[in-house]
């Protein structure tokens, strides 16, 4: 049966045979960019497979995956940093980006941006996104810079060593590539319900999610 998570395997596994070290720092830009989707937790292990196998250092695919990452995520900064006078022409329906969003945005990442941006960094999908907003709400780029090498260190050391470790079980790991479809778009229709009750004001912006009242600081 078709699997999308197969399909992207086979197209990261292609793109890493055929091109090596350069093909991972590429995966990996386009990873942290977030267009198109490429799932870092699927990049690493394949990498880890790799060194595993003799093909990769093991401290070479992690500082290039590391690279990789960081110029992707600072590319999606420089978009949101940029798009921000032109983000309130936004609008799905009657959904629609307003100044107090910004403003609100702009507070919480002045009080909380830098353990947003490290730890979103942790967590699968919204590790590729975070850039956006951070650099919609103008975050300092130095320690944009500093928190996401926090967040993506050891991130990237963890999935490779699974590589390594997996290596022997690519058969098992390939059986479960249906389950990884059905938490990929559990995790984008979650994604989708927060983002739409953030801009119709029924949860206040920020992590642990919260129910928004009137005049209470976001």
């Amino acid at each position: 049966m078709f699997s999308i998570v197969g399909s992207v395997a086979q197209l990261i596994v292609f793109v890493l045979g055929a091109i090596g070290l350069p093909g991972l720092f590429a995966l990996m830009v386009v990873e942290s960019f977030g267009v198109p989707p490429l799932p870092s937790e699927l990049i690493l292990p394949f990498a880890g497979y790799l060194v595993a196998e003799g093909a990769f250092p093991y401290y070479g695919a992690l500082a290039v995956a590391v690279a990789g990452g960081l110029l992707g995520a600072f590319a999606a900064y420089a978009i949101g940093r940029w798009w921000r006078p032109h983000i309130q022409r936004i609008a799905i329906g009657t959904i629609r980006l307003e100044p107090r969003h910004l403003e609100a945005m702009d507070r919480f990442f002045a009080r909380r941006g830098e353990m947003t941006v490290g730890v979103a960094r942790l967590i699968p999908v919204v590790r590729s996104y975070i850039s956006y907003p951070a650099g919609t709400a103008r975050m300092n780029p130095v320690r944009f810079g500093v928190y996401t090498a926090l967040g993506l260190v050891p991130f990237a050391a963890a999935f490779l060593y699974a590589g390594i470790v997996l290596r022997a079980h690519w058969g098992t790991v390939a059986s479960w590539f249906r389950w990884f479809d059905y938490a990929a778009l559990a995790v984008v229709v979650l994604g989708g319900i927060y983002l739409y009750l953030v801009l119709t004001e029924r949860l206040a912006p920020g992590w642990p999610p919260r129910w928004h009242r009137p005049g209470q600081p976001d």
